[in-house]
Formats: structure tokens, C-alpha cells, sequence
């Protein structure tokens, strides 16, 4: 995986990276979603700060849901690293 340092880019649609933003802060603060997913987060929002962690989350889940429709399979926690 590539490491980069600097701004998150701003491109892409909107609407959809509201969505995983505030997916991403339901599952940090409401304790919905997977307990992997959490504890990930959190452990980046105790080194990076919460809104990082935030974007880091909304990320994850954009990869995830992306592999699911190219795969055509279902959400399995167990499998996320």
C-alpha cells in the first residue's frame, strides 16, 4: 500500500462522501457496525485525532463496499483486516 502525506483530494461525487463521512460517524459514536471496525478507528483517533480517523473509516468502507459490488458478495467483518 502507498503512503502518501498531504490533502485528501476533494474530487468524486459529493453527496457520496457525505454519506461515508457520516457513516463513519455513526459507527464511531452510536456503536453501530462491526466491533473490528471501531476498534480500527479508534485506534487511529487516539493517534491521529477523531476527524482523521473519521476519513480513514470513510475510506475503509468505500474499498469495502467497492470489492462487494465487484465481487457480488455480502459484508463479512471477519474477513476485513
Amino acid at each position: 500500500e502507498i503512503s502518501r502525506n498531504g490533502r485528501i483530494s476533494k474530487s468524486g461525487d459529493r453527496f457520496a462522501r457525505k454519506c461515508l463521512y457520516e457513516a463513519a460517524n455513526a459507527i464511531l459514536s452510536r456503536k453501530l457496525g462491526g466491533p473490528r471496525l471501531r476498534e480500527w478507528a479508534q485506534a487511529i483517533a487516539g493517534r491521529t485525532g477523531p476527524r482523521k480517523a473519521k476519513v480513514a473509516l470513510a475510506r475503509k468502507l468505500a474499498v469495502t463496499l467497492h470489492a462487494m459490488w465487484r465481487t457480488n458478495t455480502i459484508f463479512r467483518e471477519a474477513a476485513m483486516a
